[in-house]
């Protein structure tokens, strides 16, 4: 670094405590963009800005809602659970940013573009599945895909990324032929001083048995692709190795990659980890592994960064189409019905239900955020007045093994549960008709249906757990805690981290309401 250069470190960590995974980071002039896999959540593809490759905030989302399938509105019994939004791949090229990537379930390959970061988007699409693709500008103007899964191909697009080019350019780059627990996938291509290089992540049986960041580089597109293994480390977390993700070159000349790491129940992390270059073949970390901190320069020093998590007090005011527009903090579970929620003119958030529901994963306008590293506490006042008999409204830490905190109405009276899922019981499927009832861990009277609900969630040193507790209005500041320790899991079935979430549901009849109100986020350090 040079002298008078101020510089931002990040030590031998998760880069952001919390689930971003499949980390595509490029930079424009001095800012840097990291685009991660959103899967259900919406509005979707979120890209992220930093300034310095450490601190990032939020910067847009690429769409706002997703094909308004019957699993992306989850209705009847469908869902769109570990689907949605796959790893994509973004790039800036003649003034225009590009986003692409592959949803399973739809069966489709999107292509998105806009001047700016910000918007509007516009999407083109292939009627293909084509995983993990990476899309890449080559010098003379020619546009391709690199795709695959074991194997690696490249095939050439049209120029407006409608199709693919007749009779264009195609071959197989790299094809597995080791035994392996996960092949050759999550493709980053580039061109770099004259040749081209792909990135992928790999997970052999033998030796380290874990996911390794995987380079080959050729000097054509046509000639043979040679490499291998440049980076094979877990930091210590449960041989959890730190591959996927692709390489930037720092405004001041450095390179870097930003690579994912499992980790446990929080999700999958984004990892900073300094690239060099020998013999023009790069150089992950030192000898190998990740250095015990990271130093990159600040463009712009003295900038702010908003922070990716927020309290809200649901004061908002409408848009001229009387809609209105929360804080980028938030993500719905799936595509949110707009009849079914709004901000009260005094303020708070009410959602009511439209449909009946076995349990919390059903619940149509459930809104999150993300739990992050080590931990969390987060709190939210309910007004349950409007319940019908048998819904549920509360506070959940959001998975396939879900826990809640939640009141509910029986018999006209008011009464506060706390229901869970195990990692046995926990719904599978991805959209089959077999939703069962949370188990009621403890249940208790209330003598209003206005509570205070807090949520503790616990990611350090592997606890993997919620905690709930709740505070009536007329008992002073002290919370209880309602339940046991709830133990929670990462899992393929919804494919991302634990998420806080508030959440009502109908298990009887539909068009009960709650409110919620002063919601608070506290990260602990």
């Amino acid at each position: 670094m040079k002298k008078g250069e101020k510089t931002a470190v990040v030590k031998r960590k998760p880069l952001i405590g919390a689930d971003y995974p499949d980390p595509e980071v490029i930079r424009v002039g001095d800012v840097y963009y990291m685009l991660s896999t959103t899967m259900h959540f919406l509005p979707g593809g979120q890209i992220l800005r930093s300034y310095d490759l450490v601190n990032w905030e939020h910067a847009a989302y690429v769409f706002e809602t997703f094909e308004g399938t019957q699993e992306a509105r989850m209705t009847y019994e469908r869902s769109g659970y570990g689907c949605g939004m796959w790893a994509g791949s973004m790039r800036y090229h003649d003034g225009r940013f590009y986003v692409c990537f592959g949803a399973k379930q739809s069966g489709r390959t999107y292509f998105y573009t806009a001047r700016k970061v910000e918007g509007p988007w516009e999407r083109t699409c292939i009627d293909s599945y084509l995983h993990d693709g990476s899309l890449f500008f080559d010098d003379d103007g020619r546009v391709y895909l690199v795709y695959g899964n074991s194997e690696i191909r490249i095939r050439e697009l049209l120029p407006d990324l409608t199709g693919f080019k007749e009779d264009g350019f195609s071959r197989m780059l790299v094809q597995e032929t080791e035994d392996v627990i996960l092949g050759h996938e999550g493709s980053h291509f580039y061109k770099i001083d004259g040749r081209y290089y792909l990135f992928t992540i790999h997970w052999p049986r033998t030796g380290t048995a874990r996911r390794t960041q995987m380079c080959f580089a050729g000097d054509s597109l046509e000639g043979e692709f040679h490499g291998g293994p440049v980076l094979d480390d877990n930091m210590g977390f449960q041989n959890c190795g730190v591959a996927q993700g692709g390489i930037v070159q720092a405004k001041d000349g450095r390179w870097y990659s930003i690579l994912l790491q499992d980790h446990g129940a929080v999700g999958r992390v984004p990892v900073l980890v300094p690239v060099s270059w020998e013999n023009g073949f790069p150089v992950f970390g030192e000898q190998g592994k990740i250095p015990s901190s990271v130093t990159a320069v600040s463009n712009r020093p003295s900038y702010e960064y908003e922070k990716l998590y927020t309290s809200d007090d649901f004061s908002y005011r409408p848009d001229e189409n009387g809609h209105f527009r929360l804080k980028a903090q938030w993500q719905w579970n799936h595509e949110p019905n707009p009849d079914l929620w709004t901000i009260l003119p005094r303020g708070g958030l009410c959602i009511t239900t439209g449909k009946l529901c076995a349990n919390v994963t059903q619940a149509v306008n459930t809104l999150t955020q993300r739990l992050m590293l080590p931990g969390a506490d987060v709190e939210v006042t309910v007004d349950a007045t409007d319940l019908n008999e048998g819904d549920f409204a509360g506070l959940c830490a959001l998975q396939g093994c879900y826990g809640m905190v939640a009141v509910t109405r029986e018999l006209r009276r008011y009464y506060l549960v706390m229901i869970e899922r195990n990692r046995e019981e926990k719904d599978t499927g991805m959209g089959a008709k077999d939703y069962l009832p949370g188990r009621i861990v403890e249940k208790i009277s209330l003598t209003e249906p206005v509570v205070r609900l807090r949520l503790e969630a616990s990611f350090s040193e592997h606890a993997d757990k919620a905690v709930f507790y709740y505070r009536e209005p007329r008992e002073g500041r002290d919370f209880r805690r309602i339940g046991k320790e709830h133990a929670l899991y990462f899992g393929l079935d919804h494919f991302v981290g634990c998420r806080c979430g508030l959440s009502v549901f109908a298990t009887r009849r539909a068009g009960g309401s709650a409110v919620f109100y002063n919601f608070s986020y506290a990260p602990r350090t």
